[in-house]
């Protein structure tokens, strides 16, 4: 039988983060890139703001990356400024039960996730399931010869399995991001591609409403299907 290793992605894999977390961190952004954009002599509009912070996420994967490539900023300033919770614990909307599953999952877990590395731990500590996880990388960590590459990054994909000893083979992304999961499929991963919290909120989709891409192995609405999907990941 195949040991395999997971890798979860945080938000809206492990939570919804749509609910309230992302509103916020887009709204932290908007006014970090405006103040950024005014600074610089630059137009700063509502528009000017937005194309910013969705264009970068669209081409680089994380709006980071374009923010520190085109203006400079501190990576630690923008990801703190982005991040800023009044009341975190209120915020987090997750399933019950996922810490059952994880403890039945058979295999090594590793969080893996572009959000950084307070966040992070604050979210997976309010849910229970740190001690579920061997790893925790953050973003921070997403580096590949001194750069900074998050995921969708087959670099540092490739640095993380040679660094853990892994076997592409072997290892599963567990992962709401489309781009994320072609990236890991494309060096030799299997994927599964977790939807109910994707654009329409955490209501049911009507089943084959998304359909599944070539590069994804399994599809669930929730990482609770896992078990009865390992068939088809071994």
């Amino acid at each position: 039988m195949t040991v395999l290793t997971w890798l979860f992605d945080l938000d809206n894999t492990l939570h919804d983060a749509s609910h309230a977390i992302f509103p916020a961190i887009s709204a932290n952004m908007s006014r970090y890139i405006a103040q950024v954009l005014t600074e610089a002599g630059a137009p700063a509009s509502n528009a000017d703001v937005e194309t910013a912070r969705v264009g970068y996420w669209q081409r680089y994967g994380a709006t980071l990356l374009g923010m520190v490539k085109h203006h400079q900023v501190c990576q630690d300033d923008f990801l703190r400024e982005a991040h800023r919770f009044d009341d975190l614990p209120a915020m987090i909307r997750a399933e019950r039960g996922l810490a059952g599953l994880l403890r039945r999952l058979p295999g090594r877990k590793i969080l893996l996730t572009n959000a950084p590395q307070r966040y992070s731990k604050d979210v997976m500590r309010h849910l229970g399931l740190q001690r579920h996880f061997a790893r925790h990388i953050s973003i921070e960590s997403m580096r590949v010869h001194g750069k900074l590459r998050p995921k969708p990054s087959r670099q540092m994909l490739r640095a993380l399995l040679a660094r853990e000893g892994l076997h592409a083979s072997r290892c599963v992304l567990v992962e709401d991001t489309a781009v994320n999961l072609k990236a890991a499929r494309q060096i030799g991963m299997r994927t599964v591609w977790v939807t109910q919290y994707l654009p329409g909120g955490p209501n049911p989709l009507p089943s084959g409403f998304i359909k599944r891409p070539v590069f994804v192995d399994v599809k669930v609405k929730s990482v609770k299907q896992l078990s009865g999907k390992l068939h088809r990941l071994r």
